[in-house]
């Protein structure tokens, strides 16, 4: 496992792990023991960054990560996230969104909460979670933001994006406008935008990125076929079809990178070809993928060769005529 640096002082492993696959029931069911157990695995194979939220699952996420992490804590690096309403009740209903609410005393109760369940004093990295223009214009948010940071309750804070509930204009803002240190974005090998865009605008403010969906949701894991069922808990079956038919033919393109590694950990090395890009969040949900993504990082870089092929790829579809 490489590591690089996320924001001053912090360091995070090139590969981390997202704990909303073990913990929000959208990619299987975990009992509490299971997800604690392959956050520990992960932290074993040299994962040092682990990423939750608040909303997931109302709590649960944090105080999954407090129990793995309980006489580690020095040994990682904890981004967590804010700024949706837990304090009124909600009831999940598909992948509908749940209100926002940023007001200074809701923060402060929220920030104290969530130190709480994560078992720590200090959050390394406290993201703004799907923020909209608004958000980023206020200004006693982030005085707040500030005031924690100064407080040492949090060392450094940033933004988690979308897609489509706050994505592209947002991050630009965030990272032009509040300077933020990190940003968290989904991108990958057959999703380049906006994260090409958000990239370059990481590069001029220096920002760093975090990516999340390195895989497509799976797609670039190699496993999937144009037969695959989801399971009804699975939140892709909620995708149109025409998605898993033209991702198998997209991937079908990509042999060409995987002579000497897989294709799961060839879009790791396409992601990590960019020095912007401090780590790296692959949907973790066994230890096969723990042992898979962590090898990643010990591999090689791909070629000049290799990035300009897929760049060529990219531009013309991977050849695939889009049927939805």
């Amino acid at each position: 496992m490489r590591y690089r640096q996320l924001a001053p002082g912090i360091e995070v492993s090139e590969v981390g792990l997202g704990n909303w696959t073990l913990t929000t029931g959208w990619w299987g069911e975990y009992s509490e023991a299971e997800a604690v157990g392959l956050h520990r695995a992960a932290l074993d194979a040299g994962i040092t960054f682990f990423d939750t939220a608040d909303a997931y699952a109302d709590g649960y996420g944090e105080r999954v990560l407090g129990k793995a992490v309980a006489g580690k804590r020095d040994q990682v690096v904890i981004g967590t996230k804010f700024g949706y309403d837990l304090e009124s009740g909600h009831e999940r209903r598909g992948q509908q969104e749940r209100a926002h609410r940023t007001d200074t005393g809701y923060l402060r109760r929220a920030l104290d909460r969530s130190l709480r369940r994560l078992g720590t004093d200090y959050v390394d990295l406290y993201q703004l979670h799907n923020p909209r223009m608004g958000h980023l214009d206020d200004d006693d948010l982030f005085a707040f933001l500030d005031e924690a940071r100064d407080a040492g309750k949090i060392r450094a804070y940033g933004v988690a994006l979308g897609p489509r509930i706050g994505w592209l204009d947002e991050g630009v803002r965030a990272m032009r406008a509040r300077r933020v240190a990190a940003v968290q974005m989904i991108h990958n090998l057959l999703e380049q935008e906006p994260g090409a865009r958000l990239l370059e605008t990481a590069g001029e403010t220096g920002a760093r990125a975090i990516v999340r969906v390195p895989h497509s949701s799976g797609m670039l894991e190699g496993n999937l076929t144009a037969d695959t069922v989801f399971a009804p808990n699975d939140h892709r079956r909620h995708r149109p079809r025409s998605w898993l038919v033209e991702g198998v033919q997209k991937i079908a393109t990509l042999d060409f990178l995987t002579r000497d590694m897989t294709l799961g950990q060839a879009a790791l090395r396409w992601l990590l070809a960019d020095p912007r890009v401090a780590s790296t969040l692959p949907n973790i949900y066994g230890r096969e993928q723990i042992d898979e993504f962590t090898a990643a990082g010990d591999l090689r870089d791909l070629t000049a060769e290799e990035l300009a092929r897929v760049a060529e790829l990219y531009e013309r579809n991977f050849g695939v005529v889009p049927t939805g």
